[in-house]
This record gives C-alpha cells, structure tokens and sequence, in this order.
C-alpha cells in the first residue's frame, strides 16, 4: 500500500462512518482552556482516590479530545488496536471474517466475508454484537471488539449476537484461521461476452486482481465489461486511484482533494491502461461508498462508464492517519474530496435528538424531483452529472426485493441460521464429486436429506413457510454445490435472472460495440 495524499508519517485513507457526528461548540480563549486542562490533570494525578500511571492519564486525555470531536470518521488507536487497523486494511489478517460498523444501537455485522468461519457459522450481516467469549461488549467500540475476535491460529473465540426479529440472543463458536480478503472474489464471463468483475473491497490487493481478472476474460472473449461496485464500502485511496488509471486517458484528473491550508492535491491517471475503446459499466447502490465513489465519479465525468444502480452512500471526506509515539495512531478527518468535474458527492447528515446519524433529506434520491433539486455539473461530453449526495446512476435499476412470504421464512428460521449454514456448507462439499454439470436442478434425496438433517438439529418450518423452505434451501444448496465444484462465476450464471440490475447492465452492453454507443442506447431506455 502506497497511497498518495501522504506527508512522511500519513497514510490517506477512506472509510464509511461507524460513529454519529457533530461539530464543538465555540471555545473560551485559548490560554483558559491551557490553565483548566493543567488544572484538571494535576488534580486527578494527585488527588483521584485510585492512582493512575501518568500515560495512562495523557493517553486517556487525548482519547478523550477525539473522542469530543463528534467526528464520525476520527480515531485514536491504542498500539494494538493500530496493529489490528492496518492488518485489516491489507490483504490478510487472522480471525473470524467479519467486517464490524456501528451503529446507534453498537456494533454490527456490516459484511461477512465468502469461506471464513464467520460465514460458514451462519453470521447475517446487520447482526449486533453484544458478548465475546462471555463478556459483555455493549457500549465498547467496533475497533476494540475486531481486537477481541481477533487471536492465535486455531485458538476459539464465542460471540454472542442479538438479531433483528428474533428475541433470544445467538450464541456461536469460532475457530480462529488466516483469513484472506480477496478484492476480487471471482470474475467470469456473463451472457457469453459480458466480462463481470465484482470488487467487494479496495485492499492492497485490488489492482493487481483486476488486470489479472481483466486479462483472463479479454482471453474469453469478453467484449464489454461490467466492474461490480455495489456494497464495496471502500479502503485504500491509492488504490482506487490506480484502478481509476486503468480505464482513464494519461494524466485525465481522477480526483482533487482540498484541506485545510493546503493547495489542491489533484491526482490523475498513469500510463498504464487497459480496455481502450471497450465498452463499461460500473454498478452502484447505498453500500458503494468511499473510494468506490471516487473510482465510479471519475469514470463518470470522463464518460468511460455508464453508472448503473442505485445512488451510492454519499462520503466525501478524507482521513488520514498520522503514526503516534508508542504506537499510537490517529485517523482524522482532514480534508474533502470532488470529482473531475468538481461535484462533491458528498451526503448531509445530522444528529437527531437520541443521537443517530440521519440524512438531512431522507427522500429517495433517484426521484425527479430530488434529482432536479440536487446540484448539476457537467461531464466531459457534456452529460448532466449530479452532486451534493453521492454518485447517481445515469440508468436507475432497484433491486429486487424478498416476497412477504421468503422474508417471513427468513425470519421464523433466524435463530438456527447457524445451523443451516453450517449444514448447506458440509453437505454441498460432499456432494460436489457427484455433480457432474452445473444445475439447480439436485436429486430429489438430496434436497429431502438436507431438510430430514436440518430437522434433526432443530430447525422448525411452520407450515405455511413449507414450499418457500423447500424452494429456498434447494437453491442454496444447489447454488453452494456448484460454487464449490465449478466455481463461484457457474453459480452466479446460473443465479443471473435473480439478480435485474445485473441483467439490465448486460442488456445495454450486448447492444453497444462502444462507450458512446452504449450512453446512446442507455439514453433511448
């Protein structure tokens, strides 16, 4: 990881919030605030009725100020939290495979990462963490509990979640293993010509596994290329910025960064390029946030991609992290960032009244009517791009949504998720010699032994839940069957007409040779 809005000692980074915001209150002269805090650490050093070592004192105090700052995105991390933060942002890292947020009600499951303990014990993302190996862990934040997942190789570790819907908590045991993040989870040729690359995180990782993904699918014969954004919530700039270089011209501005009583940081493309001319899209929605929005902003004020999707988070803000004596860190908000065309895309947010992090304007901003108030900016041939709350797609496609009967099954069987995942994973592994083609399409017995096992170790189906459950699980076995025999690019082959935004980003490729043909047959939709 080399990022570029750097000094010596700082590393810029992006990141979604964990924390509500807000601003400080105008402050007493300086030399009154020096005296009071001068004042205050005497007395508790001298007079608090338990002694405190005099690092800890400072070490607290400057807790304590960011802590004040009511900054969504700053931090201070204690030594071992600072090793655990930048071991998360590489590409390796030991542990459960769960990425932690927070919210109002603490610290949740934002994303559990493909064959890792996390996922093969059935974690959901949107699960709240409450207990670890026993203890409590309300009110302690999302850094802290990633440092107690986190352990030796092979040693075990108990979490114990509350989910939405389901009244007793969830207890699971994990075993510890090195878990590695892929950027690129799998790529594949759609639709026989339609390259598809989703990109679930930008790690160190992430350019090299696009132009080894882009390589091999050009190899295929891939004649469009769809580069899947969607609930990437972003990570490391400098990569974002050379993976925007792949698809831009020489030197073309990817993005400017201005801070506090600095110039303009402006950062643009390389020489190196791939996929001239080949037409691309880029697909989006509310999880697309950070360096994902940098890369999805340049490409669509360059119009090199058509966006598709849903309007993305809306984060406009930079961080950097500053390397402290003793092995301290500091991530701090310290600038803004805008897009070629000078849009910021970034979301107005507030405090509510109990504290939570909520949009100024919470309508739906693929409306007209939101979409016309928003500010508008031109990209280089003179299409309308929006501003002012993150990237909108040039061609909205929601996504599909759960019938009232699949969310109810899924709801009724929450508390054995565990045990269904844990069973779908072991059974698909014995069953993937058998499967000689990829198919939805299993035995009959295979599908009834799963349920007769499922039973046994029981889960319970109410009767009115009984066809969607069969439907459900023998797709997911299936599904899980055929990833593991064929790989994960079969199942989503097989999975694509579950997925419409997808089908309508292969829709427009398959009917454009070229990126101006297909913003031409996107604008007559």
């Amino acid at each position: 990881m080399k990022p570029r809005f750097r000094t010596a000692a700082v590393t810029a980074l992006l990141f979604l919030p964990i924390v509500a915001g807000g601003f400080l209150l105008q402050e007493p002269p300086a030399r009154a605030n020096v005296q009071l805090f001068e004042q205050v650490m005497s007395l508790v050093s001298n007079r608090y009725v338990d002694s405190l070592p005099a690092g800890d004192i400072y070490a607290k105090a400057a807790a304590g100020l960011v802590k004040e700052l009511r900054d969504p995105y700053s931090q201070l991390f204690s030594p071992q939290a600072s090793a655990d933060f930048a071991r998360g942002t590489g590409g390796r890292y030991g542990g459960t495979g769960m990425l932690l947020g927070e919210d109002s009600a603490g610290t949740y499951v934002a994303q559990v990462f493909p064959h890792t303990p996390a996922a093969d014990a059935g974690v959901q993302e949107g699960d709240h963490i409450i207990a670890v190996d026993g203890k409590t862990v309300v009110g302690v934040s999302s850094v802290d509990i990633a440092t107690k997942l986190r352990g030796d190789i092979g040693t075990k570790v108990r979490v114990t979640y509350h989910r939405p819907g389901v009244a007793q908590p969830i207890d699971l045991s994990f075993v510890r293993r090195e878990v590695h993040i892929p950027a690129v989870e799998y790529a594949t040729i759609l639709d026989n010509s339609v390259g598809y690359i989703p990109i679930q995180t930008f790690n160190e990782n992430v350019v090299e596994e696009v132009t080894d993904a882009i390589r091999k699918l050009s190899a295929k014969g891939a004649k469009g290329y769809v580069i899947d954004l969607r609930g990437n919530g972003g990570g490391i700039v400098e990569q974002a910025l050379q993976l925007s270089g792949l698809f831009l011209k020489d030197s073309q501005e990817i993005v400017s960064v201005r801070s506090r009583g600095q110039a303009d940081e402006i950062s643009r493309a390389g020489t190196q390029h791939m996929l001239p001319g080949v037409p691309l899209v880029v697909m989006v929605d509310g999880g697309t946030a950070s360096a994902s929005e940098i890369v999805a902003g340049a490409l669509q004020d360059h119009d090199r991609a058509l966006v598709v999707g849903t309007t993305s988070f809306g984060k406009g803000l930079v961080q950097s992290v500053y390397g402290l004596d003793g092995g301290y860190a500091l991530k701090l908000t310290t600038g803004k960032w805008y897009t070629p065309s000078g849009r910021s895309i970034h979301r107005e947010r507030k405090l509510n009244d109990a504290g939570q992090l909520v949009e100024v304007r919470p309508d739906s901003l693929e409306t007209d009517s939101e979409r016309l108030a928003r500010p508008k900016y031109r990209s280089d041939d003179g299409r309308i791009v929006y501003g002012g709350g993150g990237i909108t797609p040039d061609v909205v496609v929601r996504g599909d949504t759960l019938t009232t009967l699949e969310q109810g099954f899924f709801r009724s069987v929450a508390a054995s998720a565990g045990v269904i995942s844990t069973e779908l994973d072991q059974y698909s592994r014995e069953l993937k010699d058998s499967l000689k083609t990829p198919t939805l399409a299993l035995k009959p017995a295979w599908t009834q032994h799963l349920m007769t096992t499922l039973a046994a170790k029981g889960m319970k189906i109410e009767p009115k839940y009984a066809a969607v459950a069969d439907s459900i699980l023998a797709e997911q076995l299936a599904v899980r069957t055929v990833s593991k025999a064929f790989g994960d690019g079969e199942a989503k082959q097989l999975t694509l007409n579950e997925d419409n935004q997808l089908v309508k980003a292969i829709e427009l490729l398959k009917r454009a040779t070229s990126q101006q043909q297909l913003f031409a047959v996107a604008k007559s939709q």
